[in-house]
């Protein structure tokens, strides 16, 4: 494979498919998210738990990589359901999204969230997780916003996502500490909030408030930035993947691949020292083909590899890009998507939530829209944090 030609042909591929699978969605042009997963080769269906679920991040890529393809009717229409569930949540009203949606049409308001008929207890079922609001997660929904505000000039996205950031601003900032906390956890009314801090969530809050450029959202910006700053290991060329419960940053005996990366897409003219942490990923996170999400280097992780192929490409390291190209063309479902592991489980070393008593947090080799969408962004040499080009 070489950049551009071969890119090109991947990611007209990948547009094919994140476009069809809206298109399948909703048809009819209406607002939609689009389900996270497709069964694994081995599966009928999805377990129920993510059967009817749209998590928030990965339309929040789609929608992106959608206007990076140049397919605007079909990433608005993941956007007007973003706008729809800022307006009409069935418990909140103060502009949050959630962590996941249920996928399909959006035409009920308030906007629907997943969940699964319990048969054995006879009872609707909720996953705490996706009932709840990770920091980043509203981030990641407000920088496909600013992306659909710059790409169709429709000024709702913007005011969706100047929305979310206030949200930010309001329920995680650190008042004692530069930086925003993870969010919050937990069931409809009594959400808890979370106390730690994460590196990449931080990131996240450093591109929206950046990009959105008034006042407040610039101090933001600055806040989270100073929490990056402390979070890189100077001596390790590695960046802490954030705090404890009790705002203690953590070290660098473990690290997380993304932690890495988005640090060089997601800050403009980032310190030189900061290209070590493509470094300490390689020396770390490394495996045949591509990266692993943690550095127990037990598989490859799509998503991430897809993210490492767009931060080669942002240093001019095409050799690296081209790569890792070859690795995600090599991981394409049947459907046109890509799986989100190549091996049929991944760990992360990461647990899904406060209530969790081990690490439980996994990808299995099953067609995942994040993947897809971040594999799309990679070949178009897209970077989804700064809405251009990575050169």
């Amino acid at each position: 494979m070489s950049t551009p030609g071969k890119a090109d042909d991947l990611g007209r591929e990948l547009c094919r498919a994140l476009s069809g699978a809206v298109e399948m969605t909703a048809p009819d042009g209406e607002p939609a998210f689009l389900a996270s997963y497709e069964p694994s080769p081995d599966e009928k269906e999805v377990p129920l738990p993510l059967r009817s679920t749209a998590f928030s991040y990965d339309n929040a890529l789609a929608a992106t990589a959608l206007s990076a393809c140049g397919d605007l009717r079909r990433a608005r229409q993941i956007g007007e359901a973003f706008l729809a569930a800022i307006e009409s949540d069935r418990t909140f009203e103060d502009g949050r999204v959630r962590n996941a949606y249920r996928a399909g049409p959006v035409r009920e308001r308030p906007v629907l969230l997943p969940g699964w008929w319990d048969a054995a207890n006879k009872r609707w079922s909720e996953d705490r997780y996706q009932a709840g609001t990770a920091t980043g997660n509203v981030a990641w929904v407000g920088l496909a916003l600013i992306n659909l505000r710059d790409a169709t000039q429709d000024p709702r996205f913007g005011i969706g996502a100047t929305r979310l950031a206030a949200w930010i601003r309001a329920r995680t900032a650190r008042h004692d500490a530069p930086g925003f906390t993870g969010g919050l956890d937990g069931y409809d009314p009594e959400q808890a909030p979370l106390g730690w801090a994460s590196t990449e969530h931080n990131l996240d809050i450093v591109a929206l408030g950046m990009r959105l450029g008034k006042p407040d959202d610039l101090a933001m910006a600055g806040s989270a930035r100073a929490f990056l700053d402390a979070a890189f290991d100077g001596q390790a060329g590695c960046f802490r993947m954030g705090t404890d419960v009790e705002g203690r940053m953590r070290g660098v005996e473990a690290v997380a691949l993304d932690t890495q990366l988005w640090p060089l897409l997601g800050v403009a003219d980032p310190p030189e020292a900061w290209r070590r942490a493509l470094s300490c990923a390689t020396a770390r996170l490394s495996v045949p083909g591509g990266f692993d999400f943690n550095d127990d280097r037990d598989g490859l992780w799509v998503e991430g590899t897809a993210q490492a192929a767009l931060s080669y490409r942002s240093v001019r390291d095409d050799a690296a890009a081209e790569a890792l190209l070859q690795t995600l063309a090599g991981q394409r479902a049947p459907s046109g998507w890509l799986y989100a592991s190549r091996e049929a489980r991944l760990t992360t070393g990461l647990r899904i939530g406060p209530t969790s008593t081990q690490d439980d947090f996994f990808y299995f080799r099953r067609p995942h829209l994040g993947a897809t969408a971040w594999a799309a962004l990679a070949a178009l040499g897209h970077n989804p944090f700064t809405g251009g080009r990575v050169r």
